[in-house]
């Protein structure tokens, strides 16, 4: 820590019930394709953790981790299904601690949404509340039976189980963002008649059964928290229902609470990526390149491969993409959402969304309880270095194009702006690095 920082809100610990963070700065998930097709992880995930710890942040968490192998979005993220993948898991933990950082882990299930079926999921119709074929990519579901949702509700139990005993600091439920838990939420989605859908209190009980489940397993001694999308807005597609509203998320947040919570990771949209969430620019052209992977993966993959892949057609999609965008800043985008969630609950509140300035992460700070950031430090991993210096930004800050979530199914994950770097070369060698392995599992020495 620079001298003065002791001082400055960015930098000051963030103490949970059960966890405290030496900072209120914590990695947003993302991640790429590191890992192998059973689910294990790979020394590459390693080191794409540890860029970040070196970077001194003060907890990541990680990418999506499924709890079962049908709930991938994608083949090569790891997974957290088994016990044998724990010592894996302890070793990643070990790694990050070693640069002085926590780590959550975000158990997930996908459902109805995901970037490219894998082979445990391919030609199938996806576990989901509805049996309503998702809207923007056209996937296929199936209303899960009841007894399925309660082995679910298991399954995300010992998941916890596992990351409990793999040492690692806590877990973060990804209940925003169209996966699983938001497709129970979501009065635009969730169309079932029975418990579990119908009123809010219903669509939230598969989340609440989850945390009773956790908590009855590991006890209340161990950190969980929830990411929760605090508005769907999810007429992205003019005539779905626009689903739930902040207030109805203040209710499911003041339940998490009760049931458990130890806080509270605010997010937007009921689908990813969404217009408002990853804030920012939407580049087609790169989408054109993409988006071919995903053509057969749903009904409507090949309508939106052409609006991508012709210039005369982009600017239809560019309207439909981008008319909810007016007016809303790029960074803390959903910020006033998370501050009035924060007004109604008694436990920390992290707010996401396009955060790069360090004057406007303390001016947040006054209201929230910490930030996530991804894609800034993606392109700065030593972002809290240059605000400890005394530089609000950085010399090349994150410009929001969202090449690297865009070219993220078929490229690797890091920096695809070309305006950042000196050359063609130090891109491509900044997006190689995480690709140094060896054959064990091991720490990443400082640089």
């Amino acid at each position: 820590m620079t001298e003065g920082t002791e001082e400055d809100p960015i930098f000051r610990p963030l103490a949970f019930r059960n966890l405290t963070v030496k900072n209120r700065i914590f990695r947003s998930n993302i991640s790429g394709r590191f890992d192998n097709e059973d689910g294990s992880l790979t020394q590459t995930r390693i080191n794409w953790e540890c860029r970040f710890a070196r970077g001194g942040v003060g907890a990541i968490i990680s990418s999506y981790v499924p709890v079962r192998m049908d709930g991938r979005i994608i083949a090569g993220y790891a997974t957290i299904h088994r016990d044998d993948f724990i010592p894996a898991w302890t070793r990643l933990g070990e790694a990050v601690h070693a640069h002085g950082a926590k780590f959550i882990l975000q158990l997930s299930h996908s459902g109805r949404q995901m970037d490219i079926p894998g082979v445990h999921n391919m030609h199938r119709a996806s576990p989901s509340p509805t049996s309503a074929p998702e809207t923007l990519h056209g996937f296929l579901t199936q209303a899960m039976p009841t007894g399925e949702v309660r082995r679910l509700v298991r399954d995300f139990a010992r998941a916890a189980w596992r990351a409990r005993e793999a040492g690692l600091d806590g877990i973060e439920l990804h209940a925003a963002n169209g996966y699983l838990f938001t497709q129970f939420l979501s009065s635009a989605i969730n169309d079932r008649t029975d418990a579990y859908g119908g009123g809010l209190r219903n669509r939230a009980r598969f989340l609440l059964e989850v945390i009773a489940a956790i908590r009855d397993t590991v006890g209340r001694n161990f950190h969980l928290q929830v990411k929760l999308s605090a508005t769907d807005h999810n007429n992205v597609i003019p005539w779905e229902g626009r689903g739930n509203t902040v207030g109805d998320t203040v209710q499911v947040a003041q339940w998490c609470e009760a049931m458990g919570a130890d806080a509270l990771h605010v997010s937007t949209g009921s689908l990813f990526p969404h217009p408002l969430n990853p804030p920012g620019d939407l580049p087609l052209e790169v989408l054109a390149v993409t988006y071919d992977a995903m053509i057969s993966s749903g009904v409507h993959g090949f309508r939106n491969f052409l609006l991508f892949r012709y210039p005369a057609l982009r600017p239809i999609f560019h309207w439909l993409w981008f008319r909810m965008k007016k007016g809303r800043p790029v960074e803390g985008v959903g910020f006033e959402e998370a501050r009035l969630i924060r007004e109604k609950v008694g436990i920390p509140v992290i707010s996401t969304g396009g955060w790069q300035d360090a004057g406007a992460i303390r001016a947040a700070l006054e209201h929230v309880d910490g930030v996530s950031i991804a894609r800034s430090l993606v392109a700065n991993p030593d972002l809290l270095r240059h605000w400890a210096e005394g530089r609000d930004l950085p010399p090349a800050p994150c410009t929001y194009c969202n090449k690297c979530l865009v070219g993220a199914p078929k490229l690797p994950m890091g920096c695809h702006e070309l305006s950042r770097f000196s050359s063609r070369e130090a891109m491509i060698d900044q997006l190689m690095e995480v690709y140094d392995t060896k054959p064990e599992l091991r720490i990443p020495e400082a640089s």
